[in-house]
């Protein structure tokens, strides 16, 4: 019986009946691995049930892991991950993927390792491990920083029992889908196996429909509707509607295993839909599925999900232009650059930002389908950039619509939080801000006319021009690190970096107020603490750390060509002095070069104590130590900008 419902996709009702035939007691709370279970396999090994217990440990894992019961399913694989019998070679990639499910990043790793060390064939198994062993040590990563999103699971009747997926907002009507149990006539389905075997069941209440609500989606007291449509015994999903109002498509299939998922459309007459009819070939190819439509606000276009022929992999996006009148022109593959060997869904296009976020589970991530986003024009597209933690978890994410034109907030539907289930959250993405003023080392006064640049992890890099009283300003989506690089004529350029440590404590406001040295050439600027062992050229370490100041202008300004020179006091000889000195120069030059400047670029000279800045004597004629300590001194200038 365990075997025919697992056969017909009823998951849940296979783990019950598997669990029945291991003989667990009923009143064992969920699936819970039972104390003592595996020696009494082991016990029964040596049997005529050694085999069958085996078999039926490994298809409860399944079913718990099928029906998205990863916490019980990693028990058993656990278990079934320790059999000999080649049947169950892939207990070991399912124990790694639950772990991974189960946020056990580290465990995955080591359990990923051991099946790709163990697993004897180079196919899709062995890739897809070595791309979830990526992603758990992505996700370690990712959960240590994680980007400023705020995600909140609905607390209202959109969350109801069964899944609940798909939001989408049309003007003021908020859609979604949801296989909440509905009232049935209580009529019996037969169930068959492979075998003769054959069993009845009460027709299930659990059927994919779209719903909607007139109100504000976060409303505690949420009124909700179904939405009709003439679609007989199909099951419905994932609806999009043209900007028009007027023509709404979406997904309906009869839950059979030989029928097919196809797009529908639907006229509006009136406060009622048409019935609804099924796209042409150009979406809908035949013994193929397409899946999930979207209408870009403007119109224009037509996006899907479809495993159809002459994609990247499984399930592809494709895109089709799309008339005023609702009309479908050829779909075109929408490329490698967004398509795997695996599968991409749900995708959502703003036309004003020219960004797309769809789901993904063929690229690094955190797990099972992560949103990416990249940004195009259907002529080309951008390398896709996973939307990160927490927009993404260990589980699947997928479905995303807008409240506004800046994607900044809106809903996406997750199971992070179910054992089973996808379920509506609400994100925001919030802003972090940088802004300072740009002003003169010197004078202190503004400086106006300056670039200054922002680039970071995970950012675009931006640029603004500093105003009349030397500000500017930023505004970005994440706080993993950035770099400010300011810029003017006539002035050292300067880079400022903050890490992610730096910048969580300022919480969504930095203030970088800098000030630029100005550029004048064979003007000479001293290099304070600079200091070398006694009656010698080396560098003492104190010394590197201001050079290495100067190694950052240099890295800043590639343009600028400098002599390095040093000078004494009048202690020795005039030649002992110039020698010393150029060699002291020297080592600072050589000390820049190890580092990574470009020798070309400097010239380095020692002019012993023919340059004193300070006198070396008291007007009486004695010494005067603190005169010769500042003529101990090394500088540089700018000979070339």
């Amino acid at each position: 019986m365990a075997d025919v419902y697992f056969e017909n996709k009823e998951y849940y009702a296979a783990a019950e009946y598997y669990k029945k035939a291991l003989k667990i007691s009923p009143d064992t709370l969920g699936f819970i691995v039972p104390y003592g279970f595996e020696s009494q396999i082991r016990s029964e090994r040596e049997g005529a049930k050694g085999e069958e217990y085996e078999y039926v440990v490994y298809q409860l894992a399944n079913s718990l892991r099928l029906y998205k019961n990863f916490q019980d399913a990693e028990k058993w694989y656990a278990i079934a991950n320790g059999f000999t019998n080649v049947k169950y070679v892939l207990s070991g990639f399912y124990y790694a993927e639950c772990l991974r499910a189960n946020l056990k990043y580290d465990e995955a790793i080591t359990a990923f390792n051991t099946f790709i060390s163990k697993y004897q064939l180079n196919d899709a198994y062995k890739e897809k491990a070595k791309l979830e062993l990526e992603s758990c040590k992505y996700a370690i990563n990712e959960m240590k920083y994680p980007k400023l999103v705020k995600t909140s699971r609905l607390q209202n009747e959109v969350n109801k029992a069964g899944s609940n997926y798909a939001p989408v907002l049309s003007g003021q009507t908020f859609y979604f889908t949801s296989s909440r149990p509905i009232a049935t006539s209580g009529k019996i389905e037969v169930l068959e196996g492979q075998t003769s075997t054959k069993v009845t069941k009460k027709e299930t209440p659990f059927v994919n429909s779209i719903y909607s609500s007139n109100e504000y989606p976060t409303t505690a007291n949420i009124n909700i509707k179904k939405l009709y449509l003439d679609v007989k015994k199909m099951e419905t999903a994932a609806i999009a509607l043209h900007p028009n109002g007027n023509i709404l498509f979406f997904t309906a299939w009869i839950n059979k295993e030989e029928k097919k998922k196809s797009i529908y459309i639907s006229r509006r007459y009136g406060d009622n839909w048409s019935e609804p009819a099924l796209l042409g070939q150009e979406v809908n190819v035949n013994g193929f599925n397409a899946i999930q439509p979207f209408v870009s606000k403007d119109g224009k276009f037509l996006v899907f999900s479809s495993d159809r022929p002459g994609g990247q992999g499984k399930y592809d996006l494709w895109f089709a232009l799309l008339g005023a009148d609702g009309s479908v022109g050829n779909a075109i593959n929408m490329g490698p650059k967004i398509n795997t060997a695996d599968d991409e869904q749900a995708p959502y296009y703003n036309h004003k930002t020219k960004k797309l976020i769809y789901s993904s589970n063929g690229k690094v991530g955190l797990g099972g389908f992560d949103f990416f986003e990249s940004e195009g024009d259907f002529s080309s597209w951008t390398t896709p950039l996973n939307m990160g933690y927490p927009f993404n978890s260990a589980k699947d994410d997928i479905y995303f619509t807008s409240i506004n034109d800046q994607d900044n907030e809106g809903y996406i539907s997750s199971d992070r939080g179910s054992v089973c289930c996808l379920e509506v959250f609400h994100v925001k993405r919030a802003n972090f801000n940088v802004s300072g003023t740009l002003i003169d080392c010197t004078t202190m006064g503004p400086l106006s006319g300056a670039k200054v640049t922002l680039t970071g992890q995970d950012l675009t890099s931006q640029s603004v021009v500093t105003d009349a009283a030397g500000k500017y300003s930023f505004k970005i989506n994440s706080n993993r690190g950035l770099q400010i690089n300011a810029v003017k004529e006539n002035y050292f350029a300067k880079n400022v970096s903050y890490t992610y440590d730096q910048l969580v404590v300022t919480d969504t406001l930095l203030t970088a107020d800098l000030c630029l040295d100005p550029i004048v050439i064979d003007k000479p600027i001293v290099l304070k603490n600079i200091f070398y062992e006694f009656n010698k050229a080396d560098l003492t370490e104190a010394s590197k750390l201001t050079l290495n100041l100067l190694y950052d202008i240099m890295v800043d300004n590639p343009n600028i060509n400098i002599e390095l020179s040093a000078h004494t006091d009048i202690i020795g000889s005039e030649a002992y002095n110039l020698d010393l000195s150029a060699r002291r120069a020297q080592s600072c030059v050589d000390y820049l070069v190890l580092k990574g400047v470009s020798a070309d670029r400097m010239t380095w000279k020692g002019y012993g104590f023919s340059m004193p800045i300070a006198s070396n004597k008291l007007a009486d004629g004695t010494d005067n130590p603190e005169g010769r300590a500042l003529n101990r001194r090394t500088e540089f200038k700018v000979t070339k900008k």
